[in-house]
């Protein structure tokens, strides 16, 4: 994780700026380097047993940055904007982004950087033995993936979208007599294609897992919006409708199951890589 304070690898003393990368751990709430020499591993694990133990590799985790192409995105469409003012109008052009605006198509990449940053630290929450992906790209597409959770019980693929004060409502149609159709709709505009991408990124990464063991769920989680006191939440073609603390919940009380995390982590994470 990126560390936001300073402080010093309780393995090998080194100073650990705040922004840098480290590895933090709960239990003792101290950081350590992401690769520290592994004479200071074994000889940090001998000085607290007494004994001479062989340093466990751990698995190789990612350093993802939530968020990150959505952002690059807003900051290319920012300064594109910024630098056809200006060229059109040499003089005036700083005047006129000043009391100008971004276009919503703009603001809206701005939007979802901000909506993924703030899930992923919630996601900070989950057990030390759960494995999280940020912000992958999907082979053979411009799509990606905000995040990838896998725990014991099985994987969670989900998109983060921030409808500030907008409230997300499950709509059905149908039913006896007719075919039931269920849509989403958000602050009253049918948002069914958030469900339909959700869907498809459930399916490739089912086909990653290659596991029918494996479960993989899918789920929307609205930030900022506008729930109601009392439930709220609900499920449209098998993808669960949340909020981030709903969300965090239902990871951490999945029930176990016989699921190789950092062996499902892996392939996943060799599967769609970061969007750098």
């Amino acid at each position: 994780m990126r560390l936001r304070y300073s402080g010093i690898c309780r393995l090998c003393s080194t100073p650990l700026p705040a922004g840098q990368h480290g590895i933090y751990e709960r239990e003792t709430k101290t950081v350590r380097c992401v690769q520290c020499p592994e004479t200071a591993v074994g000889a940090d694990i001998e000085a607290e047993t007494g004994t001479e133990t062989e340093p466990r590799p751990e698995p190789e985790i990612d350093i993802d940055v939530a968020g990150g192409s959505a952002r690059r995105e807003y900051e290319r469409r920012k300064t594109g904007r910024e630098q056809r003012i200006r060229a059109a109008h040499p003089k005036l052009g700083g005047l006129i982004l000043a009391l100008s605006d971004d276009p919503q198509s703009t603001r809206a990449w701005e939007r979802g950087a901000i909506g993924e940053e703030l899930l992923a630290e919630r996601l900070k929450d989950l057990p030390s033995d759960m494995r999280v992906l940020h912000d992958r790209r999907v082979p053979g597409s411009r799509a990606n993936i905000d995040h990838i959770v896998v725990s014991s019980a099985g994987v969670w693929v989900i998109d983060a979208k921030r409808y500030k004060g907008k409230r997300p409502e499950l709509r059905v149609e149908g039913g006896i007599l007719r075919p039931r159709v269920e849509s989403l709709r958000v602050g009253g505009r049918d948002q069914t294609k958030l469900v339909d991408g959700v869907q498809s990124q459930v399916e490739k990464v089912a086909g990653a897992v290659a596991d029918p063991d494996v479960v993989v769920r899918g789920v929307l989680c609205f930030l900022e919006a506008d729930w109601p006191l009392i439930g709220g939440d609900f499920t449209v073609r098998d993808i669960e409708v949340v909020w981030p603390r709903l969300l965090t919940k239902r990871i951490s009380a999945d029930a176990p199951a016989a699921i190789d995390v950092d062996a499902v982590y892996g392939r996943l994470r060799a599967v769609f890589p970061r969007n750098s």
